[in-house]
């Protein structure tokens, strides 16, 4: 799965002492966080199937667990207390674990071995893999807290957004209420629309245009009926939606267009983007492993131990700062909590790989050591620059497995699912514990309300996987349902098992100039800074290459509709585009889901939606 799309700022870091007193881990908070994370996690589904990327769900969490307490609260005429600042942070690290078990590979490794050798999946398959692969995560993020919050204090700037927005929810609550309502308008409009869509109100459509002789729907060139893809691109960015425009154009008006006058592919949509498909993942997965080998020094300090006394020469001089840390650390998991979780983590891991994919016992036991090292490396980073790479660390499992099992792609997609699901919960895991430490929460309270979200994602997104795509073979790498992660992590390893050979006519030297460019773009970046607006982003260039082009039309509209509000509105835009953004994509992704499980329980076959 593509990075996880995080639009939070970093607030100003101010700590407070641990709360032993106020309740945290409660029935209240662990309910709610476990119900609207598995919700959420539906979102994460369906969006990485639509684009590769998945929203933090830890801020829609916090407004959504206020507004359903308050709400509860005044019907009962206070004989319910509204949930509390600190269950609300246990909460949401539950809802936004939820969110995050997509990346375990429900979006990319999975499907992607299901379309290679044809492995169907049981629901309890589904659930014991991806809760499995996510206590990977969390044990490795079980002793990080202390290294990289307290002695190193990295930023982990999600965490430190979320605490500021639980800080504010609970000095001003008209103000969440208010960020609440938009939230629900912003569902209701997204969900309608896409009810409209369902019913056939309104459609894909080109108007009549043609494109090289043939109708724009050829080449994709259409405008969506639903606002989805709007509301991501208002989320992402206007550097990567103009880029993803820039990439739609290249790809489906220049090169699509040339291979079909060359006779190249047939003039079918279909064909046209299974052979844009080598270039634009080339494109990503150069890019993101040239970006990620920028962040060498940040891996270096990974695994490169501080001194003892760091932790009180950032916060207060001599015996304060230390006592300071030390009363920071008493809510801390304990050694031995640590230790058994990783022993745990490892077993079940290897157990699993073995009998769900006949992975060999030390090949696993391999992976799963590997994937503890780069979830390290991952969260390091991740707490320096707030982007979790986890897609380079599945392509760097992919790319040892190469090695070690050429010719077998469960291995080589099922071990990597492992990395990417541990990198993903591990950094996760880690801005929740930044914000609890900035909120002075129990760390502990807050690592078992992570364990009962993913749980309750892996129940409630395994289970909506099947019903969106029972079919991935004949349903996925479609103009309606384009899954790049999926298409990047098979074609990997189709390439690792069959060899360039296998490519389609042309595709080899596409593939070496997609790679030349994955290296200048970020590069160039690197190179010269302040020139970055003006510099295409890799990652959105390829991934243009992969979607069809009326999705990165929509996500360009979306980005220039963000943009005018911010100039024009710059006050509303601060306070409430990212939440009307995220209403809009959770009404459709739930109203989407909806359907299918409609469709399901009427006996009718699955239809992309």
């Amino acid at each position: 799965m593509a990075e996880t799309i995080d639009t939070q700022s970093a607030p100003a870091q101010v700590e407070v002492p641990v709360d032993f007193i106020t309740p945290q881990l409660t029935w209240k908070s662990a309910i709610t966080g476990m119900i609207l994370g598995g919700l959420l996690s539906i979102c994460n589904v369906y969006t990485g199937l639509k684009i590769g990327w998945g929203l933090n769900m830890s801020i829609t969490g916090i407004l959504l667990a206020f507004a359903f307490w308050s709400v509860v609260s005044k019907l009962s005429g206070g004989g319910v207390k509204n949930i509390n600042k600190l269950e609300n942070n246990v909460s949401q690290a539950s809802i936004s674990a939820a969110g995050a078990v997509s990346s375990a590979g429900l979006v990319s490794a999975i499907p992607a071995l299901t379309m290679l050798e044809g492995t169907t999946f049981k629901w309890w398959q589904l659930f014991l893999w991806i809760s499995t692969v996510c206590f990977v995560g969390i044990a490795v993020a079980m002793g990080l807290r202390r290294q990289l919050i307290i002695r190193d204090k990295l930023p982990f700037p999600g965490g430190m957004a979320c605490a500021e927005t639980l800080k504010e929810v609970y000095n001003t609550g008209s103000e969440a209420l208010k960020r609440v309502g938009v939230l629900g308008l912003g569902a209701l409009t997204g969900g309608l629309i896409k009810v409209a869509e369902i019913i056939g109100w309104v459609k894909r459509s080109a108007f009549g245009v043609t494109i090289n002789g043939s109708p724009a729907a050829t080449y994709t060139f259409a405008l969506d009926p639903t606002l989805l893809m709007v509301a991501v691109g208002g989320l992402i960015g206007f550097r990567a939606c103009w880029s993803l425009m820039v990439g739609a154009v290249l790809a489906y008006l220049v090169i699509g267009v040339n291979l079909v006058n060359a006779g190249v592919v047939p003039a079918v949509r279909g064909p046209i983007g299974e052979w844009l498909l080598w270039p634009g993942v080339t494109l990503m997965v150069v890019s993101s492993l040239v970006s990620f080998s920028f962040s060498l020094p940040a891996i270096v300090r990974s695994f490169r131990p501080s001194p003892p006394s760091s932790a009180s020469t950032t916060s207060a001089p001599g015996a304060a700062g230390a006592a300071a840390a030390a009363q920071a650390d008493a809510g801390e998991v304990t050694r031995n909590w640590f230790l058994f979780s990783l022993t745990l983590a490892l077993i079940l891991a290897v157990i699993l790989q073995t009998w769900f994919f006949g992975i060999a016992w030390w090949a696993a036991g391999i992976a799963v050591l590997l994937s503890f090292a780069l979830a390290v490396v991952s969260t390091r980073v991740s707490g320096e620059t707030n982007v979790n790479p986890v897609g380079a660390m599945g392509k760097v499992t992919q790319l040892v497995f190469a090695g070690i099992a050429p010719a077998s792609p469960s291995a080589n997609l099922m071990t990597a699912s492992v990395t990417a699901g541990a990198a993903s919960q591990c950094s996760d895991l880690m801005h929740d514990l930044k914000c609890g430490y900035l909120l002075g929460a129990i760390a502990r309270k807050q690592v078992v309300g992570q364990i009962l979200g993913s749980v309750a994602g892996a129940a409630v997104a395994g289970y909506f996987y099947l019903i969106l795509v029972p079919n991935p073979k004949e349903m996925l790498l479609t103009p309606d349902w384009p899954a790049p992660a999926v298409a990047q992590w098979k074609a990997v390893a189709e390439v690792f098992k069959n060899g360039i050979s296998s490519l389609p006519s042309g595709a080899t030297t596409a593939i070496i100039i997609a790679a030349v460019v994955g290296v200048i773009l970020p590069l160039s970046e690197k190179l010269f800074p302040k020139a970055k607006a003006f510099i295409p982003s890799a990652a959105a260039l390829g991934l243009a290459f992969v979607i069809p082009a009326n999705n990165s039309i929509s996500m360009f509209i979306g980005g220039c509709l963000a943009l005018g509000l911010a100039r024009f509105f710059p006050k509303w835009t601060e306070r409430f585009l990212i939440t009307v953004c995220a209403g809009i994509i959770a009404g459709e992704s739930l109203v989407g889901a909806g359907d299918a499980l409609r469709l399901v329980l009427s006996g009718l076959n699955v239809a992309a939606p």
